[in-house]
């Protein structure tokens, strides 16, 4: 086995072309999106790359590029919707030496993981949109493309997002993604009151939303909110200004004895907001040549924090996988055997957080009596599960025996 196909340029995709072509696998990367539109579907938006997905970067030296083009964030301080500080925790990960978490944005984390790829040597062809894939007779697996195009390789990998067509391909009852009831939203002011310190996030529970915001190396905040509402479409949500975001947001948090208001009215034209979506389950992961990575198997709410993280782990597991065990469908179940508890524990732990995010006065004075405590037991109760997750790239994987800790 020496060939891969990867459907979907984003950062499952590209992690997984790394990660292969440091076992020695061929990897070819194939993006619906031209190169510019591609980065111009993300712009605006950030996220944070957990411990757990720089750690996962570092096994295959592909952290460096992402170090150089992001800012630390090495805590997390939780605040009640009445500007109690309910406690805090570290981000930055527990062992001596570790990358701890990063702050980027989507469209430049793209960027650095297509060209640290194709630095590697994977092949990165834009304006691909797949129309179908097949695997024939001779157990090599064919994609077909809407420019005419095609491609034929050892294995396929799906890692073309929330909607994928691999996904359905292997599985037409393969479930569709769930609408998590929220809306996302990101955005940066400059000159904001009560700006939260370097190298920390802000977190706080507003009494209709979620807010959570940190401070750049230039000053500026950046900022996001996470909000109930209803699902709106493509059109109805291109269609809203950052002026009307603005003026909905701010009084959603304008009740609260917090800054999140003050930081939102603050903000400038750059506002970018989505529905927030899960995957709490995909059945089949596989079929004899084609396999799933990312969201395009295992959506999370975005409370979580840990999408991109989980996409990263994937890609670097999967590279194992096939190192190690080489033909496709050993390879593959080894690979699920390996991620599928963990990623339904995350996707879970993230639709719980969508839970509380704007629960009842019952609700909150439960939270702000009872996340003190946890917070300090944080790391102490095997709660780093999460963040204390490593792959040992140097460890065999053996099939059943096979394992990550």
């Amino acid at each position: 086995m020496t060939n891969a196909l990867i459907i979907g340029g984003g950062i499952a995709g590209t992690v997984t072309a790394i990660a292969l072509r440091k076992a020695g696998i061929n990897a070819a990367v194939y993006e619906a999106y031209p190169t510019d539109a591609a980065a111009a579907t993300d712009a605006g938006a950030f996220l944070l790359v957990s411990a757990n997905g720089m750690e996962a970067l570092r096994t295959i030296d592909a952290h460096r590029p992402v170090l150089d083009n992001s800012f630390p964030a090495g805590r997390a301080d939780f605040i009640s919707n009445t500007g109690k500080r309910l406690g805090g925790r570290p981000l930055a990960g527990s062992e001596e030496g570790a990358l701890g978490a990063r702050t980027i944005k989507r469209a430049t984390l793209r960027r650095v993981l297509r060209e640290e790829a194709e630095r590697r040597g994977a092949r990165v062809e834009h304006g691909k949109r797949l129309l179908a894939a097949q695997t024939g007779p001779d157990g090599r697996v064919v994609a077909s493309f809407a420019d005419g195009g095609r491609a034929q390789g050892d294995v396929l990998v799906g890692a073309d997002g929330l909607h994928s067509l691999i996904r359905r391909t292997i599985e037409a009852a393969a479930p569709r993604p769930r609408f998590t009831g929220q809306h996302t939203v990101c955005g940066y002011a400059r000159d904001a009151a009560s700006p939260p310190d370097r190298d920390t996030y802000a977190m706080i529970y507003g009494k209709r939303g979620f807010f959570g915001c940190t401070t750049a190396p230039d000053g500026e905040v950046w900022w996001f909110a996470n909000t109930p509402g209803a699902e709106l479409s493509k059109d109805e949500l291109a269609a809203i200004t950052p002026e009307q975001w603005r003026e909905q947001l701010a009084g959603l948090f304008a009740e609260d004895n917090t800054p999140a208001a003050d930081i939102i009215r603050a903000s400038g034209e750059s506002i970018v907001a989505t529905n927030a979506y899960d995957i709490a389950s995909t059945p089949t992961w596989s079929d004899e040549a084609m396999v799933l990575v990312g969201d395009a198997v295992h959506a999370c709410a975005p409370n979580a924090a840990q999408g991109a993280s989980l996409a990263i782990e994937d890609g670097v597991v999967l590279a194992k996988c096939l190192r190690d065990l080489r033909s496709p469908r050993p390879a593959f179940a080894a690979y699920e055997r390996l991620r599928r508890e963990r990623v339904e524990r995350v996707v879970a732990t993230g639709a719980d957080l969508v839970r509380r995010t704007a629960p009842g006065p019952v609700g909150r004075a439960l939270r702000d009596a009872i996340l003190p405590r946890r917070l300090d037991r944080a790391g102490t109760d095997g709660s780093d599960w999460l963040t204390g997750y490593r792959i040992d790239w140097e460890e065999p994987v053996k099939g059943e025996v096979a394992r990550a800790r």
